[in-house]
């Protein structure tokens, strides 16, 4: 008799192939639909994508400003790995990133001209994460021990961040003689990152954000921490009753997501806008969300991904300059992109289902 105990079935051959097919097929359907809404829109869905180029790499500047983006951006996405892995869906990180902002700007406040500017720099970082950290665990404490559904409890808590935020910008912060949306009093050049040239771009928050991406690759590919978290993701009571310990992978997980989110804030005052102001997240957390559901949790192609919303995000600025149409339509690419591959990879799972059941 034959062994097929090796063999793979057909349905399971064929499900790589039936996934490509399905995401290429959601490919072509975004461009399309893409294209009708800038047919309708009155322009050339070339001329778009010219000066969606153009506005993000056209200048030294502008380049500049893409990877200034790029760095918070994987920073947020390497952290949600942590917790969508956990099956958690934590829309918190925008409060994340706040809460690290916070905490930064209050160790340069306190400490500049005490220590050495370098190590004030140094420990603003540090207590930025650790902001983050603790907004995270608050949510996490909300979410396992109060029962509270980690998508209000992460909602709640970026309403009171930027809360405190705009309070401590128009209370205890604000500028002398005046309280003004534009921020805090900058912090004196010292205690900022160094930038290439004239420009946003700030290497040492890009290095720290790939150093955070690669580490992220490392444990969820080949540690024994990454494999639980997924366990625990799949199927929590069964990993609980195998032993796994579920509650402190949980609460790990929104820990972790904080910690980098926080990174991210404190990096934002320290290498981009060299003070605190209300609109310190720039939506990034929300970015990170979409990243992450496009990549299906492979934090192998957060960079390209992120890369690509970066530049997005700044080349729509050049539209309504150029063209006189809405930068949103950076938005209706990114939401329509997320959709397509969800729907995508609804319908392959689907298919998947019936073949092994035939």
């Amino acid at each position: 008799m034959k062994d097929n105990s090796t063999t793979p079935s057909p349905a399971l051959a064929l499900r790589p192939a039936r996934g490509l097919t399905y995401q290429a097929g959601a490919l072509l359907l975004s461009f399309l639909f893409l294209t009708v809404i800038i047919l309708l829109a009155g322009e050339s869905p070339f001329r778009v994508v010219s000066n969606l180029w153009d506005g993000a790499f056209g200048t030294p500047d502008q380049v500049a400003r893409v990877f200034s983006t790029l760095a918070p951006l994987v920073l947020c996405s390497s952290g949600m790995i942590y917790t969508f892995t956990a099956g958690l869906y934590n829309l918190g990180v925008e409060g994340q990133i706040v809460a690290g902002a916070i905490a930064t700007t209050l160790v340069l406040r306190e400490f500049q001209g005490l220590l050495p500017a370098p190590a004030v720099v140094a420990a603003g970082i540090i207590a930025g994460m650790l902001g983050g950290v603790v907004w995270g665990l608050l949510a996490g404490v909300l979410n396992i021990f109060g029962k509270i559904s980690e998508i209000f409890a992460g909602l709640g808590l970026n309403f009171v961040a930027q809360g405190l935020a705009i309070y401590l910008i128009f209370g205890p912060w604000k500028r002398p003689g005046i309280a003004s949306m534009s921020g805090t009093e900058p912090f004196d050049e010292s205690l900022w990152l160094g930038h290439i040239g004239q420009t946003d771009a700030a290497p040492v928050a890009l290095v720290i954000a790939l150093i955070v991406l690669v580490l992220t690759i490392i444990v969820m590919r080949n540690t024994h921490f990454g494999l639980r978290l997924k366990a625990v993701g799949q199927n929590p009571r069964a990993s609980f009753i195998l032993g796994v310990p579920a509650t402190r992978l949980l609460l790990s997980s929104f820990i972790i997501c904080g910690g980098f989110a926080g990174l991210a804030g404190g990096l934002q005052v320290v290498g981009l806008f060299h003070r605190l102001i209300p609109s310190i997240s720039s939506n990034l957390g929300f970015l990170a969300l979409l990243v992450v559901m496009l990549i299906s949790f492979n934090a192998l192609w957060i960079a390209p991904i992120a890369f690509f919303f970066s530049a997005l995000n700044v080349g729509s600025l050049q539209l309504p300059m150029v063209l006189r149409m809405e930068s949103s339509l950076s938005g209706v690419i990114q939401g329509t992109l997320v959709l397509m591959a969800l729907l995508a990879r609804g319908f392959s799972e689907r298919a998947h289902k019936r073949a092994g059941g035939q």
